[in-house]
């Protein structure tokens, strides 16, 4: 797994390629996260159109992420979510809770509104 980070006016667009399955790079993103709070940078679009699969430390990461954006009075949003993490996110329920949008440019502008 490995991410790039980029961004965006006052939003920082983190996106993730490979197997969100733990080790350093998975809680790497959450340390990316609490990073970019630490700069007053609370809001946060995490692409995950290029991960292939995730397990649950992979879910705990991005919960984490969005708990620390959260009580920085900001968000999280995920784009290109695939189908495959899709269905995991039905399967626990946290389709609920995750803001998921179609692409970066709609995750952008929703930070506006």
């Amino acid at each position: 797994m490995s991410f790039k980070e980029q961004m965006h006016g006052d939003v920082a667009v983190i996106e993730l390629k490979g197997k969100l399955m733990g080790g350093p790079e998975t809680t790497g993103i959450h340390t990316k996260v609490k990073e970019l709070v630490n700069n007053n940078i609370n809001k946060v679009v995490i692409d995950l159109g290029k991960v292939t699969w995730m397990n649950s430390t992979g879910l705990g990461a991005l919960m984490g992420s969005m708990t620390t954006l959260r009580n920085a009075n900001g968000d999280l949003k995920l784009v290109r979510v695939t189908e495959k993490v899709k269905s995991l996110f039905m399967i626990t329920k946290l389709i609920t809770i995750f803001d998921t949008l179609d692409s970066v440019e709609e995750a952008i502008e929703s930070f506006k509104s």
